[in-house]
């Protein structure tokens, strides 16, 4: 990897985290076709540069984590699953299923198929709610259980989360701002662990690579995530859905 790789990929991984695509399949589809190899570095920069992205949550949030004391109870109940089956299937994601590319571009297509079909028949009931510090446990609970579904890649975090929400009767903004939070403790807990597994074989290289892909993919995550808010006031999630069919319809032709 050189540093126009580690731009590339942070540029992707910005627009691609927040958004119900699966910024994991971007990221190994894109590695693939630049031809970079699927070491453990790679692997490690695929999950650590998400440390980028949830720092642009972190900067248009960061007042919310500090003073809304009911809303932090809900993230870490939403957390809970996620941190419990990321602890125990962590080896398995990571050795077998980021190197499955048949699996990945099957989540992306099987994903992109459930979110057209969702939205044919999902209609938003007049009580959704609309405040997310008032969503119970109970719930909140339930949407980290989808969540916890993205740990294959391919499915989208995203996505799972928002269907999650959805299901459990918020609003569609509600549960886009309840995913980008929900992000924070997610991917600090799947980077920090990583790193503190792989980060001492790392060159000093390699670490100024992970830098600058972070910094890439902030500036871009900052643009993504006004973008969606924006997008999801006037339109559904078809268009991701098809989107998806498109995008591993394409990269099957390009691998198979």
């Amino acid at each position: 990897m050189n540093f126009f790789d580690a731009v590339v990929l942070g540029i992707i991984e910005g627009f691609t985290e927040f958004l119900p695509i699966s910024s994991t399949a971007h990221l190994i589809l894109t590695s693939k076709i630049i031809s970079l190899s699927q070491n453990d570095f790679l692997k490690s920069f695929e999950i650590a540069i998400q440390l980028g992205a949830i720092s642009s949550v972190i900067s248009l949030y960061g007042k919310k984590f500090l003073t809304d004391c009911q809303l932090n109870k809900k993230i870490v109940a939403a957390f809970l699953p996620t941190i419990f089956f990321g602890f125990i299937f962590y080896k398995i994601i990571k050795n077998y299923l980021f190197e499955s590319i048949s699996l990945i571009l099957a989540s992306l297509f099987l994903g992109g198929i459930f979110l057209i079909v969702f939205e044919m028949f999902y209609r938003e009931k007049p009580n959704a709610e609309n405040n997310i510090s008032r969503l119970s446990y109970k719930k909140a609970f339930l949407i980290g259980c989808f969540q916890s579904m993205a740990m294959v890649p391919g499915i989208s975090r995203s996505a799972a989360t928002i269907i999650g929400g959805l299901l459990t009767g918020l609003k569609r903004e509600a549960i886009v701002e309840f995913s980008f939070l929900l992000a924070v403790p997610t991917m600090l807990a799947a980077t920090g662990f990583d790193l503190l597994h792989n980060a001492a074989s790392f060159s000093l290289k390699q670490l100024h690579l992970l830098f600058l892909g972070m910094v890439a993919s902030f500036i871009v995550a900052r643009i993504a995530i006004s973008f969606f808010l924006k997008f999801i006031k006037t339109h559904n999630f078809t268009y991701f859905g098809v989107y998806r069919v498109l995008i591993a319809f394409l990269f099957w032709l390009i691998f198979f």
